[in-house]
């Protein structure tokens, strides 16, 4: 055959229609559409003979059309505050598996925790006529403008790891008060008594909740409250560096660090003032992470379920488009603190040194 040949036998091939597909399963159009859009009245033999043609022709679903006769897109919309952080890859993973098993996309967005980029994302979003949208809220409220955007859309929403109850009260978090508070008493385990607190941003939900952990833990091992111990930062990188200096200098003797990216700048605020870990201070950090295996010293950590808090997310508000609507409330997911060499554990014996049996040991 000659290439023009060829090329013209390319063009006259058609993509298998609806009509092709009734017509192979010997059934009326109708039919194939209940089976595809996934009506209860179709019998099994009819499915199983309409499937069989839908897989026999390679048909695909004209996903715009479906969209336009039932107002629905298929889409979800899910806005974080930092991409690059890695904490939230996993959770946006767990939400595109959600999604993808109900037959849905993910629109992402960063709003790199700023309330004006949060709101141009949203709004993209709501143009995009997505059927919801997760949210990890930046700090301060929607302007009205906006609010009266989200209202007269009716687009559900359900927020990651932050709460912001008056937008909604579907959120999926972890507790944050249990894993803050466990942290400081491991500290308090090994032997650590003057204990310094870089802390997240007090604007969010989830950086009072490590705050007031901290403060109650210090409290049930009759450990000083020292405001001079007390660094407010933002969850990155820079601000764990300045944080670093302000509270190495006042000699803590243990640090709870409130995010692994916080951790980081802490690390090198502490090589650059010749001070190691776990012989002049001891660290529990929020969050783990494979590659920590490799740290020296291995660092004692409280793992969040990152990509279960993005999966549980979609979930829940794939029952609020379905029209599910049930009691709407915080769903809590338990952190799990790995206790390892950073905490000083070994250096610093004591009788009550020895990690609880909740907490997993490693190394």
């Amino acid at each position: 055959m000659s290439p023009a040949k060829k090329s013209r036998t390319r063009k006259t091939t058609k993509a298998p229609s609806i009509y092709d597909v009734a017509k192979e399963a010997r059934v009326s159009v109708f039919t194939v559409s209940a089976v595809v859009n996934g009506k209860s009245h179709v019998g099994k033999a009819l499915k199983q003979r309409v499937d069989a043609a839908i897989q026999k022709l390679s048909y695909r679903p004209n996903l715009l059309a479906r969209s336009l006769a039932n107002r629905r897109t298929h889409t979800l919309g899910i806005v974080v505050p930092d991409i690059s952080n890695p904490f939230f890859p996993l959770v946006v993973r767990g939400a595109e598996d959600a999604a993808q098993k109900h037959g849905y996309n993910i629109l992402l967005c960063d709003s790199d925790d700023r309330l004006e980029r949060e709101e141009e994302c949203l709004e993209v979003l709501l143009a995009k006529r997505v059927d919801g949208i997760l949210l990890t809220k930046a700090p301060q409220a929607f302007s009205p403008s906006l609010r009266q955007l989200i209202d007269d859309s009716q687009v559900p929403f359900v927020l990651l790891m932050r709460t912001y109850p008056s937008l909604t009260k579907d959120a999926v978090i972890t507790d944050d008060y249990a894993g803050a508070y466990e942290a400081v008493c491991q500290l308090a385990r090994a032997g650590h008594r003057r204990i310094g607190l870089l802390g997240g941003p007090m604007t969010v939900s989830n950086g009072r909740e490590r705050w007031k952990g901290f403060r109650d833990a210090l409290e049930a091992n009759g450990l000083t409250h020292d405001p001079e111990l007390l660094v407010e930062g933002d969850y990155r990188i820079e601000s764990g560096y300045r944080g670093g200096h302000a509270l190495l200098s006042r000699s803590p003797d243990g640090i709870y660090v409130a995010n692994y990216l916080m951790t980081v700048g802490l690390l090198k605020a502490a090589d650059e003032m010749g001070m190691r870990c776990p012989e002049d201070f001891g660290l529990v950090s929020f969050d783990d992470y494979p590659w920590l295996a490799v740290f020296r010293p291995r660092l004692t950590t409280v793992e969040l379920p990152k990509y279960q808090i993005g999966f549980e997310a979609a979930e829940l508000l794939l029952e609020r488009i379905k029209g599910v609507q049930g009691q709407g409330g915080t769903r809590k997911l338990v952190p799990e603190l790995h206790v390892r060499e950073s905490c000083g554990f070994r250096l610093r014996p004591t009788r009550n040194a020895e990690p609880r049996n909740e907490a997993r040991v490693e190394g």
